[in-house]
């Protein structure tokens, strides 16, 4: 009988445990989830039993009379909380990309429990002895490279999270950490429900004739699936963004711009107020700690260190680009006027015009480029990538159950057959689903009495749905969504290692976008689309003048799209740098820390921060930076493939065994050094936007 079956035997009288698939073993290929048993009654039960079974694992730790070791105290607590990883990974997981009301309800419920368990073990004074007892020892213990490093990691995460501190400062800590989880869950919320609030149904044809076709078949599409006449269009960006780039109806573009960005500003899902409250909480939570900001508190866990790093680095890029993307800026806006444009070039003006611009220099635009990149074809061409690289290959797995009937599951086997992982891909927007891309796991790797587990990888994307008459085709932007949420499940499906927690995307967060941003750089590589891009109709391959294009036009605007991602990065260092709780309007904050990036004209009552789950709700808090950081480290590492071939095994070999399988088993920057050879600089970026 297993530990699990034992531990539910005595509970079987209970009927809100009783046949619950989320406690049973699940004899399933891999031991996947058995989707289609499990149901939402399932899952708070469920939750109560496991974090009880996790506080009993913890006790086990604790009450043990031998001394504290390695093993009955670092290694016990990392498996600890089996089954809850389990249930938090299945819930957590499906809330994101198949939520309801209920789900949410029950996500409300469950996160405050959560959280009172992650704050009872981490400020419990017995167990952290028994952790403090082992690290003092450490340098005379017989650790190996990922054994001391789970042991650093663990005893940081207890000094990280209030162990050091004592009476009133850890009831204080539990109380601000309680309201901030559930705070930033709220704020995740409003942001999808105002995202789904909004749409604008057109009935006059005349407002959409001069779309193209597969902009027009989605917005009839989303139409006929809500029961309206003629074409909808949604803040969904597969709907939202091809309608402002291609549509040059300008009251219909200036509504649908200030709805995207007004979103979950007033009204009954706002987050301003949310704002306010969780800048403030962190940095209530950091000042218990010992830090003046949220900021320092964060970075001394990441690559970048600290605020001067960050700060600087946002600076650097910033002035080095700035005038270039108010050139950008200016070429555009010329361009529009020679071309009947009159007065000024707002916002919700810019998608259509540089659109036009960039098809009159470079020829080239997503219509054009789009039969090529049917989705299809996409993936099976990033599934080749992985395999010319690394000796992956991804083969159709009907008998995993999925989620949902739009997800689909691949076996994913190593060059000599090792089964690695199983792929879950889930590519089109719902109202269920969360915004964005992602890449996120339902379980990771780890080695446990010496069997393997292997990771259930998962990658969610908003593409462009097929319509009645075409396939999805994907724009540009798309496909390169697409390698670099790619890029993200490598770095899950080739982990190794021991322990879980420092496995995988298990890294500090401006090390984790490497793997992704690195694979963005084969999206406009001749030699690659020569071998797979063709026109999903006449199967001709994409025309080496068009090839040509695509890459003379990578670099196109370069500079204004730089700025506006420092922008997000300033505005996230910004709320996490205050020293002060920040008790001042939350729009003129953010009006007033976006100052050193505005270049187009500022739309009075627009917000970017009620909707910036990122950073107030999606784990990114003084993160954003990362994004431009890993970037540097994208085009320093990609230049080694440019050097010895774009397939060459050799830097893939070195890349995979440095990076993507290491995980969190050293600093960053150790192992980008064993890998590249050199520090990364941030010249190697300017360089690659090819400024003029």
């Amino acid at each position: 009988m297993s530990a699990l079956t034992m531990g539910l035997a005595s509970c079987q009288s209970d009927n809100s445990l009783a046949n619950n698939p989320l406690l049973e073993e699940w004899n399933t290929p891999y031991q996947t989830p058995p989707f289609s048993k499990i149901e939402l009654k399932h899952y708070e039960p469920a939750f109560d039993y496991a974090i009880e079974q996790n506080r009993a694992d913890i006790d086990a730790i604790i009450n043990n009379p031998e001394a504290p070791t390695f093993e009955n105290t670092i290694v016990a607590m990392e498996q600890a909380g089996e089954l809850l990883g389990r249930v938090s990974g299945l819930f957590f997981v499906l809330n994101n990309c198949c939520t309801n009301a209920e789900m949410q309800q029950i996500a409300l419920n469950v996160t405050p429990k959560l959280t009172a368990l992650s704050n009872d073990v981490s400020l419990n004074p017995e167990l952290f002895a028994r952790v403090k007892a082992v690290y003092e020892e450490r340098e005379s213990l017989n650790l190996d490279v990922e054994d001391r490093q789970l042991l650093e990691e663990t005893y940081k995460g207890f000094a990280r999270s209030g162990a050091l501190l004592e009476g009133e400062a850890q009831e204080l800590y539990r109380q601000y950490t309680t309201e901030l989880s559930n705070l930033t869950l709220q704020f995740g919320q409003n942001a999808l429900a105002a995202t789904n609030a909004f749409s604008l149904n057109i009935t006059d044809e005349s407002k959409v004739a001069e779309l193209p076709d597969f902009v027009k078949e989605g917005l009839a599409a989303e139409a006929e699936a809500r029961g309206e006449q003629g074409w909808t269009v949604t803040l969904d960006a597969p709907s939202y963004g091809p309608f402002m780039t291609y549509s040059s109806q300008r009251d219909l573009k200036e509504q649908l711009y200030k709805a995207y960005n007004t979103r979950a500003k007033g009204g009954e899902f706002d987050n301003m107020e949310n704002i306010r409250k969780i800048a403030n909480l962190r940095l209530q939570i950091a000042q218990l700690l010992g830090y003046e900001c949220y900021a320092d508190y964060v970075l001394e866990d990441r690559m970048a260190e600290n605020r001067a790093t960050v700060n600087g680095f946002l600076n650097e890029l910033c002035e080095a680009t700035l005038d270039y993307a108010k050139k950008d800026v200016a070429t555009v806006t010329a361009f529009a006027r020679e071309n009947g444009f009159e007065g000024e070039l707002m916002p919700w003006d810019w998608g259509y015009w540089n659109e036009k611009f960039k098809e009159a220099k470079y020829s080239i635009n997503d219509e054009q480029i789009k039969p090529y990149l049917q989705l299809e074809s996409a993936k099976e061409a990033v599934f080749m990538l992985a395999g010319k690289l690394y000796g992956l290959t991804f083969t159709p797995a009907p008998e995993i159950e999925t989620y949902h009937a739009e997800a689909t599951a691949y076996e994913v086997k190593d060059k000599d057959g090792q089964m690695l992982a199983i792929l879950y891909l889930d590519f089109f927007p719902r109202e269920s689903k969360r915004q964005g891309a992602w890449m996120t796991e339902f379980r990771g790797v780890k080695a446990k009495n010496g069997v393997e587990q292997r990771p259930l990888v998962q990658l969610v994307m908003n593409f462009t749905k097929p319509t009645a008459n075409t396939p999805s085709l994907l724009t540009f932007d798309e496909f390169t969504t697409f390698l670099h949420e790619f890029g993200h499940g490598l770095h899950g499906i080739l982990a190794k290692g021991k322990y879980e927690s420092i496995n995988g995307t298990s890294v500090k967060r401006d090390f984790v976008e490497l793997p992704s941003q690195i694979m963005e750089n084969w999206a406009t590589q001749k030699e690659y689309l020569d071998l797979w891009a063709k026109h999903y109709q006449t199967g001709e391959a994409m025309p080496a003048e068009l090839v040509e294009k695509l890459i003379a036009a990578k670099n196109y605007l370069a500079a204004y799209f730089n700025i506006r991602q420092l922008s997000f990065g300033m505005l996230d260092m910004a709320w996490h740098s205050i020293t002060t709780p920040y008790e001042g309007d939350v729009l003129a904050f953010e009006l007033e820390a976006l100052k050193p990036t505005v270049v187009v004209p500022v739309v009075e009552g627009c917000a970017m921060g009620p909707a910036f789950t990122h950073i107030f709700s999606g784990g990114y808090a003084t993160g954003y930076y990362g994004y431009k950081w890993a970037e540097v480290l994208a085009a320093d590492a990609f230049s080694y493939f440019e050097e010895k071939g774009i397939f060459s095994e050799e830097v893939a070999d070195k890349f995979r065994y440095e990076v993507l399988e290491k995980g969190g088993h050293a600093h960053p920057m150790e192992l980008y050094v064993n890998f590249r050879g050199h520090k990364p600089q941030t010249q190697a970026l300017i360089d690659q936007m090819n400024l003029e």
